[in-house]
């Protein structure tokens, strides 16, 4: 936990970012995965599943907060490149005098 507070101390909002997305990928993977082996057809199915889901996200804990020890500093790099501005053009030259040889 404390490296994952010093990730998030030097890294900010890309290392939330990064855990949220990793988040949301994992509850969703489990929502389906549950959903195509599962008949629901209810709406208390539905709870169900979302539960069952969040449960099973809620145990792969500290191996999402490795992923996002690992990735965040590749996110970064990524984002940083991405942002660099494009080279500017060199500005054209001026056009010269003919020459009288």
């Amino acid at each position: 936990m404390e490296k994952l507070k010093a990730l998030l101390a030097e890294y900010g909002n890309i290392a939330l970012a990064t855990y949220l997305v990793i988040w949301v990928a994992t509850l969703a993977g489990f929502a389906i995965a549950i959903s195509l082996g599962f008949q629901i057809d209810s709406a208390s199915g539905s709870v169900g599943l979302l539960g069952a889901s969040w449960v099973a996200t809620k145990l792969t804990q500290p191996l999402r907060i490795a992923g996002t020890l690992a990735a965040t500093p590749l996110v970064a790099a990524v984002l940083r490149k991405l942002r660099r501005a494009p080279p500017t053009p060199a500005p054209p030259t001026p056009p010269q005098a003919p020459s009288t040889e």
